[in-house]
């Protein structure tokens, strides 16, 4: 039901749900989720019973309906509805994130962001994707998804999985241990991603056999990388020489994502990133998709996309100034 209050850009809708045993998840403990669709749209809403009113700017009491219509479709599903949902449902209004999902054994992952979902379609129509952006966006966590839910259906018989062990400030030879225990912290969040797509076990067992190989860039070298599925992440931290390296392993029956962020470049001053360096190189390359997400995409804590948006308005700044 719709009610014009009088003034042409203001709205009021009604919404009803048919399933009341939903709503105390559809509205958060303590109405939480309203609360936030509230302070992200500006939005006012007011429960009772089983109806909802909406009140506020036309197109965003539009943005809160379809959000809302969004969890609800997850309720009625099976699938829980969380405050970082209520995010993501909001991100992706007028987007349809339905149409594209990765299923691994543990969860089902769609898209939470219009860029997200652009990545990964992307990761399933090209053999090699570059996914380039700031952090928080899930550039890594997603390729791990789709190399997890590719290895699971059959499609690979292996997941690889690299990076380059450079750190600002940092060289492994001051580092404790033997080169395993020296490179293992940079391989980490590769480590943390594969944990949340599968059981803790299969990991394990994965690992020993070889079907998941997680290694530093240097490991690479020489051999060619068929059937599998391969990922390089944090590449702005490779030389051209070591991208290049790293792009010609690429075998038959093989898919290969490589993600980075060029304002994270730690290599040594004058050292040229080469993931900037294949970016140029391979552009108009068939079969090669590039996929670049801004602050939008940011799908971590709210305060993270304003920080990531505020040091590039700052770059943006100093490169007018010069300074």
């Amino acid at each position: 039901m719709d009610d014009d209050p009088g003034s042409p850009a203001s709205r009021t809708l009604v919404r009803e749900f048919d399933d009341n045993g939903l709503l105390h998840m559809l509205f958060g403990p303590g109405n939480a989720h309203l609360a936030r669709i509230e302070r992200r749209t500006g939005v006012r809403l007011a429960s009772r019973g089983n109806t909802l009113s909406l009140s506020g700017a036309a197109d965003a009491v539009e943005t809160a309906s379809a959000a809302l219509d969004d969890l609800y479709r997850r309720l009625r599903d099976g699938q829980p509805v969380e405050l970082a949902d209520v995010d993501a449902a909001l991100r992706m209004t007028g987007f349809d994130g339905e149409r594209i999902a990765f299923v691994t054994r543990k969860r089902r992952i769609h898209p939470q962001t219009p860029g997200q979902a652009v990545y990964m379609e992307a990761m399933e129509r090209y053999e090699l994707t570059f996914g380039v952006g700031p952090a928080g966006t899930g550039k890594t966590y997603l390729a791990v998804a789709k190399g997890v839910a590719m290895m699971q259906a059959g499609e690979v018989d292996r997941i690889i999985l690299s990076r380059p062990a450079v750190e600002a400030g940092e060289r492994l030879g001051f580092l404790p241990g033997d080169l395993r225990e020296k490179v293992d912290p940079y391989l980490r969040p590769l480590y943390d991603a594969l944990h949340d797509m599968m059981p803790g076990d299969q990991v394990a067992r994965r690992l020993a056999a070889g079907d998941i190989e997680v290694a530093p860039l240097a490991f690479m070298r020489g051999r060619t990388l068929g059937n599998a599925f391969v990922i390089l992440d944090e590449a702005q931290n490779t030389t051209p020489a070591q991208m290049k390296m790293f792009l010609t392993r690429l075998g038959e029956h093989a898919r290969m994502v490589v993600t980075g962020d060029l304002s994270q470049v730690d290599l040594p001053a004058g050292v040229t990133s080469g993931l900037k360096d294949a970016l140029e190189v391979l552009a108009g390359v068939p079969n090669v998709g590039v996929v670049t997400f801004t602050e939008r995409d940011v799908v971590r804590h709210a305060l993270v996309a304003d920080i990531v948006a505020a040091y590039d308005a700052a770059d943006a700044k100093r490169r007018e100034t010069g300074r």
